[in-house]
């Protein structure tokens, strides 16, 4: 750690929740069924919005993630993987200031999505931000 106090764990979900735009525009282009890739991201966005709106102390974090899991019950295993996977992003970002930097700036990625128009004016349809027509 930089010595600073940790960042709470909700401003950094926040940031985090806004990383996910990139996964979803990797797996909406993949060619294969992609349902369960849904499904665990659909769990951590439910998951990551849950730590935004609670946002407990930095040393309470991962105690209030395995609360979460219990409170899932049968769908443990599913939460149990998201939360896993958002602690150590958490702590990751409290270590490595080039994550944390990535995340302030919006995680820029070329796969985030963005509604822009597609070539024939379908606003459905998603393209990287920076595709050229």
């Amino acid at each position: 750690m930089n010595g600073d106090a940790p960042t709470r764990p909700g401003e950094i979900c926040r940031e985090l929740l806004a990383a996910l735009d990139a996964s979803e525009g990797r797996r909406r282009r993949r060619k294969r069924d992609t349902t369960p890739d849904a499904i665990g991201l659909t769990i951590k966005r439910d998951l990551l919005e849950r730590a935004i709106a609670a946002d407990p102390a930095p040393d309470q974090f991962e105690a209030w993630l395995h609360g979460q899991c219990l409170a899932a019950g049968g769908a443990e295993g599913g939460v149990r993987a998201m939360a896993l996977s958002i602690f150590e992003e958490w702590r990751l970002a409290q270590e490595a200031d080039s994550f944390r930097d990535w995340l302030s700036r919006g995680a820029p990625s070329d796969d985030a999505l963005r509604e822009q128009p597609a070539p024939d004016g379908d606003r459905t349809s998603t393209r990287p931000s920076n595709t050229t027509r």
